[in-house]
């Protein structure tokens, strides 16, 4: 254990802080249920923001991406579009304010203003979005749990910890254990302090996270002075064909197994099914978990966009740095890495933790574990709020206890968020590996949501039944489909569970009759989307004929396809600058500054609520 009285100081001072955040904010967060779970909504722009990118900041993404980065070099950053990850340019450019727009609590609410509150398959709509948002936040908590006990278990060998309990543990649980007692605190802040706690909680990580993820590209770039790395041709080059063009034998064979078991090799077919599936995903707008829950907490439309424009700003150059940062040192000094799986192969998601273990200088170590710990808890946190709101807001007052007064909803968001960190604690026991949780969240089961989710926008006749049995038809799908394409990537069998799902949307539409007049009218003029809506527009502007209808479609996409470009940039800038690959470096600041500049007269100044 390389860790120093220094490092653990760190550790210490930052656990006690946030039980003390929490603890602080739990009277303000006891005024009532809006406060507890969206902060009053009256929580800055940046501010959400830099929360919601911390959330993203977590151990298992990064872990993950570590991995990638080592294995694909600068190909890797496509890989993360499996998310899809632009889908924050989409939010950003029209998604969040029409999110916004409906002032609604969670995104099952959001439904009513789209469907209304009566009707055939109003209420199953409702339920179906709560059961996938639960299903997708237990998911999430799983992989959280799963990625903080594999970075624990780097830094406190079991060696040390066993001698001093009363019971043995099953190294395959070793890290299960390491991620309970983290987990703990986690809860305690997070269910104290609800939204308020969260987001301070998250700007304090966000700001250890920044310094240390510096301090990682300065050692990295330091370390590689007159030295190059030894990797396959092409590793350098963001750009691909048809295959991939990785060949690791001679350097990390293993590297060799990891591309073949990924099912990355015909990277031009897996690039063109993830932009296919992205398109769509992006579309369908943000799923009911902790980032919608930022998105809702903003205190207006014109800063839901705003909020989710600068994610991506404060997120991709920041947590680049670490990862490039670890790549390099780890392809420097890999076999002291010790990245053995126990199996005779190799763990690449070791490999950040091992590099932080290794090559990070005593108070520097501490402050990047110390960030890194704080994103574990910043996601879980989130994500554990999004749960406690569906099922709170969307389950015990909607249809147990509408009249409950403000204790008791407190009494019930504390009783479940316990039972939920329970549940997601007991998945994480039954998950392989972080990349395996991660596979089936992004392709199995948001290939589920997606198809419903994109055409409430688009689509007038689009109804609450089309809606059920869209999802009822991909969630269902999506659960089956790990039994009945067991060893095939997800993404592979998307198209088929996009086209199971499209189904049930159309057939469920055509079922019932369309969403009442009254209702579609009211979200047209307030949400004002374009798409699909012509028969309604004509009964709008009946009504009220001054009434302008959305037109902004093309300069949308024009928006979206820079924003894209732009974030693309954001990732490569600090790979670039590591790596001291000067000329390319200088092409990407100048066209990130030709785009900014476009995206200030496009987007910025159009901004509107």
């Amino acid at each position: 254990m390389n860790l120093q009285l220094i490092d653990l100081s760190f550790v210490v001072s930052y656990l006690v802080l946030m039980v003390l955040i929490g603890w602080y904010y739990r009277k303000k967060a006891r005024l009532n249920k809006e406060a507890y779970l969206l902060g009053g909504k009256k929580l800055p722009w940046y501010m959400l923001g830099l929360s919601d990118a911390s959330d993203m900041f977590d151990i298992s993404g990064t872990m993950w991406m570590v991995s990638l980065c080592f294995v694909y070099g600068l190909k890797s950053i496509w890989i993360p579009w499996l998310w899809p990850v632009f889908n924050q340019v989409v939010n950003m450019m029209f998604l969040a304010k029409w999110l916004r727009r409906s002032n609604a609590d969670t995104g099952a609410e959001w439904l009513a203003t789209r469907f209304g509150l009566e009707g055939k398959g109003v209420r199953a709509s409702h339920n179906i979005t709560v059961a996938f948002a639960l299903i997708g936040c237990l998911g999430f908590l799983a992989y959280g749990f799963v990625g903080l006990g594999k970075f624990i278990e780097i830094f406190v060998p079991w060696s040390i910890v066993q001698p001093h309990l009363p019971f043995a543990v099953a190294p395959e649980y070793v890290a299960h254990c390491y991620g309970i007692v983290f987990t703990l605190f986690a809860m305690f802040y997070s269910i104290l302090g609800g939204m308020h706690s969260i987001v301070l909680g998250d700007f304090i990580k966000y700001c250890i996270m920044t310094v240390g993820c510096i301090a990682i590209a300065v050692i990295a770039m330091l370390a590689l002075q007159g030295k190059s790395l030894r990797v396959p041709a092409g590793w350098t080059d963001p750009f691909f064909g048809w295959n991939l063009g990785l060949n690791w034998s001679g350097m990390v064979a293993d590297a060799n197994k990891k591309i073949a078991e990924d099912g990355f090799s015909p990277f031009g077919a897996f690039f063109m099914m993830m932009l296919f599936k992205g398109v769509f995903a992006a579309s369908a707008g943000a799923p009911p978990n902790y980032d919608m829950q930022k998105m809702l907490s903003t205190r207006s439309p014109r800063e839901a966009s705003m909020m989710t424009g600068f994610v991506s700003i404060v997120l991709l150059p920041i947590r680049y740095c670490m990862i490039i940062g670890l790549t390099v040192l780890a392809l420097l000094y890999f076999p002291q890495l010790n990245l053995s799986n126990g199996a005779g192969g190799t763990d690449f998601e070791r490999i950040l933790p091992g590099a932080i273990n290794n090559f990070l200088p005593v108070g520097i170590l501490g402050l990047v574990l110390t960030g890194l710990l704080g994103a574990f808890m910043g996601t879980f946190s989130g994500t554990l709020n999004a749960a406690q709101a569906y099922i709170v807001n969307d389950i015990y007052l909607k249809y147990i206890n509408p009249q409950a007064s403000t204790r008791k909803v407190m009494t019930m968001n504390y009783t479940v968020g316990v039972v939920v960190v329970a549940l997601g604690v007991v998945l994480g026991f039954f998950a392989k590996d972080v990349n395996s949780i991660l596979q089936w969240i992004v392709g199995a089961l948001y290939g589920g949501y997606i198809a419903a989710n994109m055409l409430k926008w688009y689509w007038w006749r689009f109804n609450a039944n089309g809606y059920l049995w869209g999802m009822a038809a991909g969630i269902a799908a999506a659960l089956v489909f790990p039994f009945l394409f067991d060893g095939i990537l997800p993404l592979y069998v998307w198209p088929l569970l996009f086209l199971i799902s499209v189904v049930g949307c159309v057939a469920g539409t055509y079922a019932a009759p369309p969403t009442d007049e009254a209702v579609l009218n009211k979200f047209y003029i307030t949400v004002k989307p374009w798409g699909f809506w012509q028969p309604v527009l004509q009964k709008v502007q009946a009504e009220h004929p001054g009434f302008l209808p959305n037109k902004g479609f093309g300069l949308d996409m024009f928006n979206v396809a820079l924003g894209i470009i732009a974030q693309l940039c954001l990732t490569l800038l600090p790979m670039y600058l590591v790596l001291s690959m000067h000329l390319p470096l200088l092409l990407v600041i100048a066209l990130l500054a030709i785009i900014l500049l476009v995206l200030k007269r496009t987007w910025w100044n159009r901004l509107e609520d």
